[in-house]
């Protein structure tokens, strides 16, 4: 069986005396906790981007990228939990004992963790008090300057079956207990309003599934996806990005202040039911910066096939009803696939290849059956150009035949559709990292001419600027994309704090990084530079240690040489920050 190492944040949590409610009721506390991991446990590991890798009865192993988020994530299923015992007998209260640790573990094919890492969260979780957190001395040190609650060090305590002792610190949770939010690191808060575009501005909210099914969710969120693609290739139209939307998703909110939040006039709105050959789809535009009006709603009943369809004639109503005209130059027709199986396979992969090693294998068996299927489709082999990079660039895999292959599909889907903006940025991903620089750059220019709301576009001609030694070009770059997208994935800041090293603005640099977004992923590479070169190289230092506790064999002279800059002067920041650090060389 094939398996992978790497650090992650593990939380193991169980019900305390789970023995002794089950034998007082059995199928009672089966049917209150199956209602919580539904209602509460299950949407909150969500929010925070946890993955849950197994159940054990009554207790969960959850994975997350960020200790940050696993804190969040216990601290907010704990609060709750005081809220709904209130009032309960203390022998029919349901308490969660949770422990949390951020190590090295082994992750196998099938997904399950293995490993030290798991297993000391497991112990952690074992001595911890009912409805508190326990957390090693790893994961305090990634949360420490970000909570705002009683920390109470319990020195080192040797723990069952764990060679050496841990340090351990205990969080006692209570309702006004929260985790302190994130220092803001974009041009401007989310907190304060974004001047409107001169251009009518629209951001599309993650449709609703109503179909009853979960199974269908990807389905609901793929509608939404190509609905805002859709949108963006309208010349002349100002569209939010997709992360920053759907991180809407399932939170009741108001939507006037989500326009504001992200700069917009317009908001779109919907749900969707697919069942057996039909499909029903509901959407309303709202103009938020006028009281929350609405400017039109449409329900659409029609068969399943009709799905593009579907998709065509919302764009084309929206477009009319904002700007009180259309013709044909105001949509861009895009490719679309001819079978529904192909493109059930290519949205259920959407994303993937930046989850984990398995999931990326995953989406690319998923997008070779897809062009297996349909073999024009050009987003099929767009997306399995992205999974075979990111494979190789992130997960493990050989680079040959992955690199060659990447650039072969990634060229295909240009050579399918030459106006799809999605297809241009790809390819120039994947030129970016064959060293084609210059190719790269002509990539990136057309993908964001053909669709000046791409904001990955942007946000790639951002680190592509910064291997160029443009790094001023890179900033402005990263602003750019942080305005069409203000909600963005963690990549866009490590770009950003990229950019500010490369510029010397090192304290800057060091904010960025540190973003509960970013923090803790790959970008800790990048932020333990920043810190050293701000002269703050004690936390630099100690930042060195927890990389290198997960990539012992790595050296500064490879990182710099695997990275496309054009010349090494442009690596040269980073080599010295790294340097100054203690990492090798």
């Amino acid at each position: 069986m094939r398996e992978t190492r790497k650090i992650a944040a593990i939380l193991v949590s169980d019900v305390v005396g789970y023995s002794r409610l089950a034998g007082a009721d059995e199928d009672r506390i089966l049917a209150r906790l199956r209602a919580l991991r539904s209602d509460l446990i299950d949407p909150t590991i969500a929010v925070h981007r946890g993955r849950v890798v197994k159940r054990t009865g009554d207790g969960s192993l959850v994975e997350f990228s960020s200790v940050v988020e696993a804190v969040r994530c216990a601290i907010e299923v704990q609060n709750a939990m005081l809220e709904r015992n209130a009032g309960v007998p203390d022998d029919r209260r349901i308490e969660f004992r949770i422990g949390i640790h951020l190590g090295d573990v082994v992750q196998e094919r099938d997904g399950d963790l293995m490993g030290d890492g798991v297993n000391i969260a497991a112990r952690l979780e074992g001595i911890c008090e009912p409805g508190n957190i326990c957390l090693s001395e790893q994961a305090y040190w990634q949360v420490k300057s970000r909570l705002d609650t009683a920390i109470n060090d319990r020195g080192e305590i040797q723990l069952k079956n764990i060679s050496d002792p841990v340090r351990v610190y205990s969080l006692q949770v209570g309702v006004p207990s929260k985790a302190k939010p994130a220092a803001p690191a974009e041009p401007e808060k989310l907190s304060q309003p974004l001047a409107l575009p001169d251009n009518p501005s629209i951001a599309v909210l993650p449709f609703v599934n109503m179909s009853g099914d979960a199974e269908q969710e990807f389905f609901t969120d793929g509608l939404t996806e190509d609905i805002i693609t859709d949108l963006s290739n309208v010349s002349g139209f100002f569209v939010i990005a997709r992360n920053s939307t759907f991180a809407y998703k399932g939170k009741p909110a108001d939507v006037r202040e989500i326009a504001r939040d992200l700069g917009v006039k317009y908001i779109l709105e919907g749900s969707a039911r697919r069942s057996n050959k039909r499909l029903r789809v509901n959407v309303q535009l709202i103009n938020a910066a006028e009281g929350g009006n609405h400017v039109w709603a449409e329900r659409f009943d029609r068969e399943i096939a009709d799905i593009f369809d579907v998709q065509d004639e919302v764009t084309r109503r929206v477009v009319e009803a904002i700007s009180g005209k259309i013709g044909v130059k105001d949509i861009s027709a895009r490719s679309r696939p001819s079978s529904l199986e192909a493109y059930d396979l290519c949205v259920r992969s959407r994303d993937k290849c930046n989850i984990s090693r398995t999931d990326n294998s995953e989406a690319c068996a998923d997008l070779e059956r897809a062009i297996q299927i349909d073999p024009n489709y050009c987003e099929a082999h767009s997306n399995l150009a992205i999974s075979l990079l990111f494979g190789w660039m992130f997960w493990g895999e050989p680079q040959e035949p992955s690199r060659a292959k990447a650039l072969t599909h990634a060229q295909r889907a240009v050579e399918i559709d030459p106006g799809d903006s999605h297809a241009r940025r790809i390819l120039g991903c994947v030129l970016l990292y064959d060293r084609n620089l210059d190719e790269a750059k002509i990539q990136f220019d057309t993908a964001v001419r053909l669709n000046p709301n791409n904001a990955d576009a942007v946000a790639w001609m951002g680190e592509l600027q910064v291997y160029l030694g443009k790094s001023q070009a890179a900033l402005i770059a990263c602003a750019e994309a942080l305005r069409l997208n203000p909600r963005p994935p963690g990549w866009y800041f490590w770009t950003m704090g990229t950019a500010q090293i490369s510029s010397g603005h090192y304290e800057e640099a060091v904010v960025t990084l540190s973003r509960e977004e970013t923090y803790g992923t790959g970008s800790r590479l990048t932020l333990i530079a920043a810190l050293a070169l701000a002269g703050r190289v004690p936390e630099a230092r100690e930042e060195a240690g927890l990389f290198l506790s997960g990539s012992p064999d790595w050296t500064a002279g490879e990182q710099a040489a695997n990275l496309p800059f054009r010349s090494p002067s442009f690596a040269q920041p980073f080599i010295d920050g790294w340097r100054l650090a203690g990492l090798p060389n």
